[in-house]
């Protein structure tokens, strides 16, 4: 939740930094934006069965890609669609995210390293390279302090879309396609 908070931050300073304005967001018109918080439910939900939670997580994404299809016109949906995309093609493939140990370590998240390797998780499980697939694509990378915790490159390429759309919005500039106008599609007709 911390790195959440901490992209959004950021995206608001940078935001500012290029002479956007915070205010102008509220003008951002999200398509389909109900598949965004039915995608996300569908992947907080708390299930002890692995099968159930691994069904659930993978099912998510379907729903989330569509939301960002349905946006893709606007700044940073194509990134969050290939984001979304790397990380259902490795939870997929493993029937669950891959996180290794040394990633865990390194974000300072020991116990629960000794919670994956004494109960196994629900949507995570600690990688063995012998048999995990697309590993680099997995929960791989550390972030310590203050952040704390492991994300895989898909998630990094949805928090870089996250960002380029808030700072896009905040200029007032989120269209990367400008829609066309009628007066536009008569003098093409």
């Amino acid at each position: 939740m911390r790195l959440l908070f901490g992209v959004l931050i950021l995206a608001v300073i940078l935001g500012y930094l290029v002479g956007g304005r915070l205010k102008n967001v509220e003008r951002l018109r999200l398509r389909w934006w109900g598949l965004a918080l039915v995608g996300l439910a569908m992947q907080l939900i708390p299930v002890s069965d692995k099968g159930v939670a691994v069904g659930l997580l993978i099912a998510s994404y379907p729903v989330l890609m569509a939301f960002a299809i349905a946006n893709v016109r606007l700044a940073g949906f194509a990134l969050i669609l290939i984001g979304l995309a790397l990380n259902l093609t490795v939870i997929s493939a493993n029937q669950g995210m891959p996180v290794t140990e040394h990633a865990l370590d390194a974000s300072g998240q020991g116990s629960l390293l000794q919670d994956l390797i004494q109960h196994g998780g629900a949507k995570h499980f600690l990688a063995k390279p012998d048999d995990t697939v697309l590993l680099q694509l997995g929960d791989v990378i550390p972030l310590g302090d203050p952040v704390n915790q492991v994300v895989s490159a898909g998630d990094i390429v949805v928090y870089a879309g996250v960002v380029w759309l808030i700072v896009a919005a905040m200029r007032g500039r989120p269209l990367l396609i400008a829609p066309k106008s009628r007066e536009a599609e008569a003098t093409q007709a």
